[in-house]
């Protein structure tokens, strides 16, 4: 039996190792199998490798076909501007941006903010910039990411961080920002605390830090906190927010801060090609995610709360799901072994690493499907063999029948 140490929870689980099996995790570069594609000639798939996979329905198709354009390069365009307005009174910002990207809205805030050079940023060990974005920071802005090490619940100490700002030495890079990253995607979608966002807020706000927050998943962890967005970034200078994951949205990402602030991030956009021009149908899509897929995002953590039960009341000791840990709309599933399992449903999930796997509740997952997922679920781990060192020193061995 393959044991590894999770990086976020410290606790050894089983290895994943998913390949052939019916039940398969399928690596990002992979081709999707759709259920459109597929039609009635293949598996049902049911797909759970990310919140990104989500398709535009009917009625975001028509605000998108009915968008009133203009040029947004040159700021006329009014749906943009709309959508840009509707982000900074959701976030309490003064202004907001729209950007191609989640990837690029980190980025762009990252330069905003790391204005000259010599500039560095502290980061959580496990945290999207550090880990996704292809070291966007150093290899793009030349802006060096310190890394503190991120707790189970995606925080950090905040006493590292006093510990970690460097002086004004001529050795060392300046100190110039704080990431904070809420939900935490590697940390499987925790929503940080309210009180630890505060706090490190102030111990920034006293050592003259700014605080930009990855918010990808921002709206996911208001809702499961049940406040507004803007209680969330009290106090933060900037935040990157997702359009395109559980808010059902097909391209884009909004940054927010202060007027001045925006008004910089506007010329690193043009610098990173960021800006475009009749993109107001893609605005559109945005306002209605933001205006009728918010608010629906409780269902998909329900959901993921329901099937990551459900796996642990197979209660089989070569798997692992941590349900009390399931703030939001991820699971991170722990398995091991290659097996099989009954025709006709396929689940499609997505790596994280040698011993993880990762599946994500979306809009486009309906309650049927999660029933017959866990059902898909149950068969496959029921059909993995297992063995586990005993007190004794013999081996438990044992098979579902």
């Amino acid at each position: 039996m393959l044991l590894s140490r999770s990086l976020c929870t410290g606790r050894l689980l089983p290895a994943c190792s998913l390949g052939s099996a019916r039940l398969r995790s399928i690596p990002s570069a992979s081709r999707s199998v759709s259920t459109e594609a597929a039609g009635d000639m293949g598996p049902k798939v049911i797909d759970l490798r990310s919140d990104t996979v989500t398709r535009p329905g009917p009625e975001m198709r028509k605000a998108m076909f009915d968008a009133h354009v203009g040029d947004d390069v040159f700021r006329d365009d009014p749906t943009v501007l709309q959508l840009e307005k509707k982000t900074a009174t959701l976030t309490g910002m003064e202004a907001a941006l729209f950007v191609p990207s989640g990837t690029m809205g980190n980025l762009i805030c990252i330069m905003t903010h790391c204005w000259g050079r010599g500039s560095e940023i502290f980061v959580g060990d496990q945290s999207h910039i550090f880990l996704w974005e292809q070291g966007g920071s150093a290899q793009v802005a030349g802006v060096h990411p310190h890394p503190l090490r991120n707790n189970p619940d995606g925080t950090f100490s905040t006493e590292e961080l006093r510990r970690k700002v460097r002086e004004d030495d001529p050795h060392c890079p300046i100190t110039s920002l704080v990431c904070i990253e809420n939900t935490h995607n590697m940390c499987g979608g925790r929503s940080l605390p309210i009180p630890w966002i505060d706090e490190v807020v102030t111990v920034a706000g006293t050592l003259g830090i700014p605080v930009h927050v990855d918010g990808a998943r921002l709206l996911n962890a208001a809702v499961k906190e049940g406040v507004p967005p803007a209680r969330l970034l009290r106090g933060c200078s900037s935040v990157s927010l997702c359009l395109s994951k559980g808010l059902g949205a097909p391209i884009g990402s909004l940054i927010a801060g202060s007027h001045s602030f925006i008004q910089r991030a506007l010329r690193v956009r043009k610098l990173l090609g960021g800006g475009m021009r009749q993109v107001g149908i893609l605005a559109a899509a945005g306002i209605y995610a933001l205006d009728h897929q918010f608010r629906r995002l409780e269902e998909d953590h329900s959901r993921a709360r329901y099937l990551a039960q459900k796996i642990a009341e197979i209660a089989h000791p070569m798997v692992g799901v941590d349900v009390d840990g399931v703030h939001t709309n991820i699971v991170l599933l722990r398995l091991n072994t290659e097996v099989g399992g009954e025709e006709g449903i396929s689940v499609l999930m997505g790596p994280m690493g040698d011993d993880v796997v990762r599946f994500v509740l979306h809009c486009d997952v309906r309650a049927e499907d999660v029933d017959l997922a866990a059902s898909k679920f149950e068969t496959v781990i029921k059909a993995i063999p297992w063995e586990i060192p005993s007190s004794s020193g013999r081996e438990t061995k044992g098979r579902e029948p």
